[in-house]
């Protein structure tokens, strides 16, 4: 099967960009599969119609993100989707709009009940007054949206709310994820309020625990909302 790529030809900048985003959602949408060798380093440049200098920008950039290998005689290799850096900002930008597949949602909704109750709990004990009224204008907006559910509304709502829990954990490690993940949480709510759930009760049980700076409380209710029915997901 030949595999053909978007032409490049024209762009002034950005090329090995342009080239290993294409590259790179193919490998993501299985198009191009674990194992996969690529065409020649000569074929790639004519079908983007760019330099091979332009091109070895681009399969490094893919290398640098765990979606490629290169062997000596063997070629370029698509790796292992274990070995994907399935956290890397620009990785979560190339994925945007893809169709994604139950499996990614329920792999994602088992990654937060990981880490999502421990930072909440975090978050009850170490917000700062100014987290603290941030979070409470961002449950206030939940609730305005809750009244008339608009299911764009509440995605980027929902999304605020839970990168606020992260930031204000007061943890280093658990603050990046507020930022990196706000991608894959639009997909996930998209997806998960497709009919009309909002979880608004068990929004409001996390608000109160944070806001009461109970630990204890703060923490099963971030469970409680990952285990509730309305996810659409099993677990």
């Amino acid at each position: 099967m030949t595999m053909q790529f978007e032409t490049a030809a024209g762009l002034t900048r950005g090329l090995n960009t342009h080239i290993a985003r294409d590259i790179a959602r193919k490998i993501l949408s299985g198009e191009l599969a674990s194992g996969a060798i690529l065409p020649s380093e000569i074929e790639l440049g004519e079908q983007f119609g760019v330099s091979r200098t332009a091109l070895r920008e681009a399969l490094k950039l893919l290398t640098s993100k765990g979606l490629l290998e290169s062997r000596p005689k063997i070629g370029t290799r698509v790796k292992d989707r274990a070995q994907w850096n399935m956290l890397d900002p620009q990785l979560l930008e190339w994925m945007q709009g893809m169709e994604a597949t139950e499996e990614i949602y329920q792999q994602f909704l088992e990654f937060r009940k990981a880490i999502e109750p421990h930072a909440t709990a975090l978050a009850a004990v170490n917000a700062s007054k100014e987290q603290r009224i941030e979070l409470s204008r961002i449950y206030r907006q939940m609730c305005q949206v809750a009244e008339q559910f608009d299911q764009a509304q509440w995605v980027e709502i929902d999304t605020q709310f839970h990168r606020m829990i992260f930031i204000s954990s007061g943890n280093c490690f658990y603050v990046p994820f507020g930022n990196v993940l706000t991608t894959i949480f639009k997909w996930f709510f998209e997806y998960s309020s497709k009919e009309g759930g909002m979880c608004l009760q068990e929004h409001k049980l996390i608000y109160e625990a944070i806001m009461a700076g109970d630990e204890g409380a703060a923490y099963s209710a971030s469970l409680g909302l990952m285990k509730g029915h309305k996810h659409r997901l099993g677990g």
